[in-house]
């Protein structure tokens, strides 16, 4: 089994007398793809920017074994650059432009979109500027990708073509991925495993294990049982009524 390319243990956030986070222990291993879920408000976003380092726990230790990238509800690019430009600010740390153009040149043809390299950002559809920003985002020097909601702006056949995309693109270009999202069909679509968070305090409630290979169809059997289970937790389906999943 691999190495913890990130480890939370005995992680406690607290905002004055607001207590966000309480007692959070995770590992997530490199290659690993774990989403996580919970009532809205509760701190996932929060627990997210733990791992970035964007923020500091109250208490416990976040560690974190490479670099890593966040990537955000709204696409971050900027929209007085091109696409080619904006893929080429994720490849700084090449040197020789010659190269960072041919990288640039290599990852819109991965993503479908070569012929779009001139345009600006205004130009293109949210699902295509979603498409360029996972571009600029795998084309760093990084190893863990902390994703926010990347894909809820989008309408749904949207969101589940970029589902799709964002697996291929993680063949092609492997990473460990932390993703929040409120979408529990989007999270037993694409992860390894899924963590759901109770109310604020959050701590972790459950795991669900996922073994199939990704990406997955909304339809399957492993990913019904998962959302079936995940509904059950976050007590918006009775376990009666859940197909059963089986506790790992």
């Amino acid at each position: 089994m691999s190495e913890p390319l990130l480890r939370l243990a005995n992680v406690r956030l607290a905002f004055g007398a607001v207590e966000v986070l309480q007692d959070v222990s995770l590992e997530v291993r490199r290659g690993e793809f774990v989403s996580l879920v919970g009532p809205s408000g509760c701190g996932k976003t929060s627990l997210l920017n733990l791992c970035s380092g964007d923020l500091a726990p109250t208490s416990g230790t976040v560690e974190r074994g490479g670099r890593g990238r966040m990537v955000f509800q709204q696409d971050g690019l900027f929209p007085w650059l091109t696409v080619g430009e904006n893929v080429r600010l994720g490849l700084r740390h090449v040197a020789e432009e010659a190269e960072r153009r041919r990288r640039a040149e290599e990852l819109l043809v991965l993503i479908g979109l070569p012929q779009f390299e001139s345009h600006y950002p205004h130009q293109l559809s949210g699902g295509m500027r979603q498409r360029v920003e996972l571009a600029r985002a795998l084309a760093g020097d990084t190893d863990l990708l902390l994703m926010d909601e990347p894909f809820s702006a989008l309408d749904y056949l949207s969101r589940l073509r970029l589902r799709g995309e964002l697996a291929r693109l993680l063949r092609e270009r492997p990473r460990t991925v932390v993703l929040v999202t409120h979408d529990i069909e989007e999270a037993a679509q694409l992860a390894d495993r899924v963590l759901v968070l109770t109310e604020r305090p959050a701590r972790l409630r459950d795991e669900v294990r996922l073994t199939s290979p990704r990406p997955r169809e909304a339809t399957g059997a492993e990913v019904v049982k998962a959302v079936h289970r995940i509904l059950a937790e976050l007590g918006l389906e009775s376990e009666a009524e859940a197909v059963p999943a089986g506790r790992t």
